[in-house]
């Protein structure tokens, strides 16, 4: 056997090996019979004295409501999780994940991908990867009026999220928002808003049986905002006002088969 068919061989096998860990992550995550782990990475983002002091200011604690979220969105579904995560404060990361393409060709997207996963790995100081762990490294910002936040990613290939945060303590909950957002696009739930931010419907919207003129007083978790009484497009103020709508439950496994498990005490 030549030394190039051995590369091949050997490259095939890293491929296939990586192929099956992240079956092995999403198989054991999406089972919902252990509380998800995840672990929060704060980084200071913009490099301001602002977000550092939020970041020094941070405690396990101030996200808490994700887990109450995800506790009570499982319980509508039929689910006794208690409790549904364990989140992890991690100390703070002096580096900053590489930055997602400005082209979004395929073949950009998917170098980039692989960059970050890469990145991820090189941080972790570990030889072998935690599999089952989600991994939400979140940037924080001072806000600039006006100035929006970059977009935020989470991706299922590795159980990663890239969170870009407000460093205002007043922001804390609606930070969450994005977070648990994030979270759920590693468990493999997709956007539910189109053009504008506006909800799709009528999968974007709570209560999805409603007429789409019809006021929300929550918000479906992946549209993230909500269109009130006025017609306006607002974010909620926490995640007390979001749900877990029926599509992106079915995508994050949160399905019938779910509440059967519950209901035969599986």
């Amino acid at each position: 056997m030549t030394f190039r068919r051995i590369r091949i061989l050997i490259l095939l096998g890293l491929l296939a090996a990586a192929g099956g860990l992240t079956w092995l992550e999403q198989t054991m995550v999406r089972a919902w019979r252990a509380p998800l782990d995840i672990a929060v990475i704060p980084i200071n983002g913009d490099g301001s004295e602002q977000a550092a002091r939020t970041i020094r200011a941070l405690q396990a604690r101030d996200f808490d409501d994700i887990g109450a979220f995800l506790e009570r969105e499982a319980a509508r579904y039929g689910g006794k999780l208690t409790p549904a995560a364990q989140i992890a404060l991690l100390p703070e990361l002096h580096e900053q994940p590489p930055a997602p393409p400005r082209e979004a060709s395929v073949l950009k997207t998917v170098w980039w991908s692989l960059k970050l996963r890469w990145w991820v790995y090189r941080q972790s100081g570990e030889w072998l990867p935690q599999l089952g762990r989600i991994k939400l490294f979140v940037l924080y910002h001072a806000p600039d009026e006006g100035v929006p936040l970059a977009h935020s990613l989470g991706i299922q290939k590795g159980l990663i999220g890239v969170v870009h945060a407000f460093a205002d303590p007043g922001q804390t909950r609606q930070n969450n928002i994005v977070i648990a957002h994030e979270l759920l696009h590693t468990l493999g739930a997709t956007d539910k808003y189109g053009p504008g931010g506006w909800p799709v419907y009528p999968q974007g919207y709570a209560e999805p049986e409603l007429p789409q003129q019809a006021p929300r007083h929550r918000a479906e978790i992946m549209a993230g905002r909500l269109v009130d009484a006025a017609g306006r497009l607002v974010m909620p103020p926490s995640l007390d006002q979001c749900v877990i709508g029926p599509m992106t439950a079915h995508e994050i496994n949160l399905d019938a088969a779910f509440e059967r498990r519950f209901a035969s005490g599986g």
